[in-house]
């Protein structure tokens, strides 16, 4: 599991465009880390507070913030100026395109620390900069094989080289269903509870077929073809038919696979010549999708053999 460290210059350059942010000083401090992934407003610190100052955060300023301080007078905007600089703090955005005064930018290139403005209303910006900080200090990995999306059921496709996942995967998406990613799948944890998967941007549409080489999935096969991301609720692999030495034959006890601290669902299929494996991880799909909804069709075999073997018990 990879833990994340977010520098200024990296969600600037993956969200400033978005977020409407433009820096108004140079490049100066777009190294410093920000340290947790949500947003303060730094108005009490300001007023002269500092004991609870988030000041590892991404520092907001609102209206609030920029009409009390030109209510100031000059010296004293200067001494709250050098409580915010004192602290460690990775930027400044100004919403509402609010322009800093001459002074606070002084102060912050002295300090070092990179000013911006955006357009966006103060609660807008925060509530979108702090999705997109979330996303980008959720834990992740990455796993080896082919993720396809069955019928909103996300599956990763794992085995040996030369197993036939490629294989596989061209017949399923051939039967409408679509491709997540190729050979490595990568997987954020969202909000502690859902592994979302994708694909690398620079494979993304591409994968890598046996005996062919490479092919483009979305200009063979169409959009509808190709899926940009997908929680992950199914692990299939593919083994030799000989190094399989037990089946689970009824589907009751369910295997799981720990990803991100969650248990995926986790079936080995073995391989033959002769079998369709992507008509079997089809139905592995489908089988997951109806155990969501409440119905396991093992259990209900149990249920009927319990209540078939007690009947014979009990004439």
């Amino acid at each position: 599991m990879e833990h994340q460290s977010v520098t200024v210059e990296q969600f600037y350059k993956e969200h400033g465009p978005a977020l409407g942010m433009k820096l108004l000083t140079g490049d100066r401090g777009m190294d410093r880390v920000i340290r947790e992934p949500t947003v303060n407003r730094p108005g009490l610190a300001l007023s002269g507070f500092t004991r609870y100052f988030a000041y590892k955060r991404m520092q907001v300023m609102g209206h609030a913030e920029v009409f009390y301080l030109r209510e100031q007078r000059r010296e004293e905007r200067h001494s709250r100026y050098a409580y915010l600089f004192a602290y460690k703090i990775p930027c400044v955005v100004f919403s509402r395109n609010l322009k800093p005064d001459k002074e606070f930018l002084e102060a912050a290139s002295q300090a070092g620390v990179p000013i911006f403005t955006s357009p966006l209303v103060t609660m807008k910006f925060i509530n979108k900069a702090t999705l997109e900080l979330e996303m980008m200090f959720a834990p992740r990995t990455s796993e080896h094989g082919c993720m396809v999306d069955i019928l909103g059921v996300g599956v990763i496709i794992k085995g040996a080289s030369g197993i036939g996942k490629s294989e596989s995967v061209l017949a399923l998406i051939e039967r409408g269903y679509s491709l997540v990613a190729d050979d490595v799948v990568r997987a954020v944890l969202i909000d502690g509870r859902d592994v979302l998967c994708t694909s690398s941007e620079l494979t993304r549409d591409h994968m890598e077929v046996r005996g062919i080489g490479i092919i483009n999935v979305a200009q063979m096969f169409g959009v509808r073809a190709i899926r940009k991301e997908k929680s992950l609720d199914l692990i299939v692999t593919l083994k030799q038919w000989e190094e399989v030495k037990d089946v689970e034959r009824l589907g009751i006890d369910e295997e799981t696979v720990e990803v991100l601290g969650v248990d995926i669902p986790h079936i080995t299929i073995p391989v033959r010549p002769g079998h369709d494996n992507a008509r079997l991880i089809e139905v592995a799909a489908f089988q997951v999708k109806l155990r969501k909804s409440g119905y396991n069709a093992g259990d209900e075999l149990d249920k009927r053999l319990q209540a078939h073997m007690a009947g014979q018990k009990n004439p």
